[in-house]
């Protein structure tokens, strides 16, 4: 998102946290809320854009948003969307981005406070690792021939049981309505919505063999007083590294392989 929308999102954001540190607050039925109306948005595209239209009095639209949505969601959600419509949005389509990324912060404050964030982000990484290794299962999630029941039930069959609820509900938003996104790219976003639940950043860290408690520990204060922020791990074992591991933080790249550091000597040497 740029310029208006950012600081919309930013806004709302503030909303949702000061709305769900009230530990009065459902934040799973409001997760549930906040999915319908990004789903309703999602589909009237007429509605959403006289939802952002510049030219509307914010009032207006707040009355509008409060008028539509008054009997069909609780008030929190109401009231997080009429704040949200007051704020300029640079695109019709970023309200609704917003809105989808509200209901899964409010899906991982539940997880949360039920003290489970930590297993949903591991499952959430396990499923993406399950997923990228498994063409068939891939095709089965993406296939937009698929009905939405399948899809669920598919998932149903995969995870209940298996997983947190919590991971369950977030997987199946994402399969059942990607809008626009590959499954890859959602299921990234969500382990790092996950991660700054805590203030986190998100590692994946690939080694050949598994990381002991030790490491792991020694790993992670170390990428902590790197980056100057607590950091998640998400392990990966890949025999193919030789020795040391791999780590990638967001775009960035640690390579401390010797597979790699022997390939990088063979390119010095050929050149």
């Amino acid at each position: 998102m740029n310029g208006a929308s950012r600081e919309a999102l930013a806004a709302a954001r503030e909303r949702l946290d000061a709305l769900t540190d009230n530990t009065s607050a459902d934040a799973g039925r409001l997760a549930d809320e906040l999915a319908a109306v990004t789903a309703l948005l999602d589909r009237e595209v007429s509605l959403r854009r006289v939802l952002t239209d510049p030219a509307q009095a914010g009032e207006a639209k707040a009355d509008l948003a409060q008028r539509l949505l008054g009997n069909q969601v609780g008030g929190e959600a109401t009231d997080l969307l009429a704040g949200m419509v007051r704020s300029r949005w640079s695109q019709s389509r970023d309200l609704v981005d917003a809105l989808e990324e509200l209901a899964d912060t409010a899906d991982l404050t539940a997880a949360q406070r039920a003290g489970t964030l930590d297993d949903v982000e591991d499952e959430l990484f396990r499923f993406g690792r399950i997923v990228s290794s498994n063409t068939a299962l891939r095709a089965a999630l993406t296939d937009r021939a698929a009905t939405t029941s399948a899809k669920s039930e598919l998932l149903r069959s995969l995870l209940g049981g298996r997983a947190k609820a919590t991971t369950e509900r977030l997987v199946t938003r994402l399969v059942t309505a990607p809008r626009g996104r590959s499954l890859e790219s959602g299921l990234e976003s969500l382990s790092k919505l996950a991660a700054e639940r805590r203030d986190r950043m998100v590692a994946v860290v690939t080694s050949a063999v598994p990381l002991s408690d030790g490491q792991r520990q020694r790993l992670g204060a170390a990428l902590a007083k790197l980056y100057g922020r607590r950091m998640h791990l998400n392990l990966d074992v890949d025999p193919e590294v030789v020795g040391g591991m791999r780590v990638q933080v967001g775009d960035e790249v640690i390579n401390g392989s010797l597979a790699d550091r022997i390939e990088d000597a063979g390119r010095r040497l050929a050149g």
